[in-house]
């Protein structure tokens, strides 16, 4: 198992990540939760600044699976911030690249992976782009951070 160090507290560090709210309406199933932009394809370092940037409602993420053709190599458990994160691979060939949180008793929650290498404006325009969707599909949304 790979320890993970804590993540960075300063604004730079900040994880970029957009989420949609659930509808005020009910809970309709839907793909796509949010977007996440990563800084690296690090999963090791990358993975603790997200889970550190949710919400604590989410509870803890217990395992994450990912797209593993997206990331350098990755060890299969992580611990971070004292607990253990399983990390499970996937080798289908999605387009584009997800990842998949799990907080048993909590729930699950699919986020579109926007490429390291994205530059700002199509990132940004790629973040907004879901929550637009998403408000669409749901009739209501907002983002989150």
């Amino acid at each position: 198992m790979t320890h993970a160090p804590p993540p960075p507290l300063s604004p730079p560090s900040a994880v970029r990540l957009r989420l949609s709210a659930q509808s005020a309406q009910g809970h309709m199933p839907r793909h796509i939760d949010g977007a996440w932009w990563p800084r690296s394809t690090d999963l090791t370092s990358e993975l603790p600044q997200l889970l550190g940037g949710l919400a604590p409602v989410w509870g803890h993420v217990s395992s994450v699976l990912v797209d593993e053709a997206a990331w350098a190599p990755f060890p299969g458990r992580l611990l971070v911030a004292d607990q253990v994160v399983r990390l499970r691979r996937t080798t289908r060939q999605h387009a584009p690249s997800t990842i998949c949180l799990l907080a048993p008793g909590r729930g699950r929650w699919d986020l579109l992976v926007v490429p390291p290498a994205t530059t700002e404006a199509e990132a940004g325009w790629v973040m907004d782009t879901i929550d637009i969707a998403v408000k669409d599909s749901l009739g209501s949304g907002s983002a989150v951070r």
